[in-house]
């Protein structure tokens, strides 16, 4: 009789002890966003810079294009010409053995146009978004992009 009564007691302290409480659950799920809390905005800062990476990346890509046709025409293209010339045969370019750019002129990752002005800044090509904001100026993703 004391080995039945010590299996019925086991089963019932198997029983209460199985599954979580409503408290140990609330424990996990305040613990669960405060680490959502810590760490969501360090990984949506780094998502943001991805994309100024990614355009420096391509304005890169775009300069060396600039470079090649300027070997072939003598010349970077002008301001009415700007990035199309490096897709597309302008009528005075002379000595155009393009197309430069193989997958053809890119967006920026912001869904906008990359910008051109010969001469820019500092007295070559400007190749440059102008950021998330798609206005001049700015900060942080809201900052141009310039080559």
């Amino acid at each position: 009789m004391n080995v039945v009564n010590f299996e019925h007691k086991a089963m019932a302290r198997a029983q209460r002890s199985s599954g979580f409480t409503l408290i140990e659950l609330l424990v996990v799920l305040v613990i669960l966003t405060l680490l959502a809390g810590l760490v969501g905005p360090k990984v949506l800062d780094q998502l943001g810079g991805a994309k100024s990476k990614t355009a420096r990346i391509q304005i890169s890509e775009i300069e060396q294009s600039l470079d090649l046709f300027k070997l072939d025409v003598g010349r970077y293209p002008n301001d009415a010409e700007g990035l199309r010339a490096l897709a597309e045969r302008p009528a005075t370019a002379q000595g155009w053995n393009g197309p430069y750019l193989k997958k053809g002129l890119p967006s920026d990752p912001w869904g906008a146009a990359y910008l051109y002005k010969n001469p820019g800044r500092n007295g070559g090509p400007d190749v440059f978004s102008l950021g998330s904001d798609a206005k001049p100026g700015g900060d942080g993703e809201n900052a141009d992009v310039f080559n």
